[in-house]
């Protein structure tokens, strides 16, 4: 008796995790992630220029550089591996409105741990490796945030769909980035032949501290707009609230570095004009930021009583806080005032305290596998 076959159904092709184990921990490792490189990068770049001279920070402040270095370079490692085995979930990214902003990341990670390399790294690498280095970081993170400060708002009229009341402040991050530039270009200036190199760079810093001061101000009413008429963030966005402090920070850094690098490389009168700018804009700008400060701390307070627990959003508490004491340090050398300085002291502290804090959680959050796992 002859039976027929039954058919094979043919076997189910391997995913992506089962071919690459390690492939599958990053999956939900989103471009949030290089907030941590940044919130590091800051604490080497903002110490290093505090006032006195206090025995070993210098070092911490290296080390915190070698430490930042090390992360970007994992995180760009875990980021290559996201987008070639997880295209589908990076696509998602890009057209989700709450993570495609965070892509403006990867562009200040890269200028933040560019520019503490020629703070600090070049105690350690020497000081043509650190120029190399920091020129490198500094023209791809150029390059990446400017495409995100076009690419991320097209994405957000034409693809995304936004209801007024979704309004964050991580909107703001493709819009810092070449703000960020700005700030951390002027480093190069004086390692470039004298003449128009150094002018077309500083000048082209200028020019994307006007692009990103702009944009901010278009933002910024939107944010406090739907603060005011929809109520507090949910408690894992509240900590984004420090996110306003980014542009208001670095663009006072970034004015305090044209003061400083302009003389000898634009012509009179402008050379010296930049120094009153420095001070005519910073101070107000400062001013507001402690405001602002106050104003999300105090939410911070109230989320934290309601239940807010443990995000990679904390990072939103280091890197704009450390732009915030550059941008006194700035302040400080262009005025004198000693008010300034110890306005630097006590935000560093701050920074500290808040870096500790995100970095220990952090740390026991990839231990435990809680923060790589699929969101709920």
């Amino acid at each position: 008796m002859v039976t027929a076959a039954e058919p094979r159904l043919p076997l189910p092709l391997p995913t992506a995790e089962a071919r690459h184990p390690r492939a599958a921990a990053v999956r939900h490792l989103g471009p949030n992630w290089y907030a941590s490189a940044m919130g590091t990068a800051i604490m080497a770049t903002a110490g290093a220029g505090l006032p006195g001279d206090v025995p070993g920070l210098r070092t911490v402040c290296t080390a915190m550089w070698a430490l930042s270095l090390a992360l970007l370079i994992a995180l760009l490692c875990a980021r290559t591996l996201h987008w070639t085995h997880h295209r589908d979930q990076a696509r998602a990214h890009l057209l989700d409105p709450a993570m495609a902003p965070f892509y403006g990341c990867l562009a200040m990670a890269l200028l933040a741990v560019g520019g503490a390399t020629l703070v600090v790294g070049r105690d350690w690498i020497g000081t043509h490796p650190a120029v190399v280095l920091d020129a490198v970081l500094f023209t791809a993170g150029t390059a990446v945030g400017l495409v995100a400060a076009v690419a991320v708002p097209y994405l957000m009229v034409v693809r995304h769909r936004i209801e007024p009341d979704q309004a964050t402040p991580v909107w703001l991050l493709p819009l810092v980035a070449p703000m960020v530039s700005a700030a951390l270009g002027p480093l190069l200036v004086p390692h470039l032949p004298p003449g128009q190199p150094r002018e077309t760079l500083l000048l082209a810093c200028v020019a994307m501290f006007g692009l990103s001061l702009l944009a901010t101000f278009v933002m910024l009413p939107m944010i406090f707009a739907r603060l005011i008429t929809a109520g507090p963030l949910p408690l894992v966005l509240t900590p984004t609230l420090f996110l306003v402090l980014g542009p208001l920070g670095q663009s006072t850094t970034a004015v305090g570095k044209f003061a400083d690098f302009a003389p000898g490389v634009l012509p009179a009168p402008y050379d010296q004009g930049f120094g009153v700018f420095a001070v005519l804009y910073g101070v107000p700008v400062m001013g507001f930021a402690l405001l602002w400060l106050g104003l999300a701390a105090a939410l911070v307070v109230r989320a934290h009583r309601r239940g807010m627990g443990f995000a990679m959003t904390w990072w939103s508490f280091t890197f704009p806080v450390g732009t915030c004491v550059t941008g006194a340090e700035g302040l400080a050398r262009h005025t004198g005032l000693v008010a300034f300085d110890w306005l630097a002291v006590l935000l560093y502290a701050l920074l500290v305290g808040a870096w500790s804090v995100a970095a220990v959680r952090t740390a026991h959050g990839v231990v435990s596998g809680e923060l790589l796992a699929t969101p709920r």
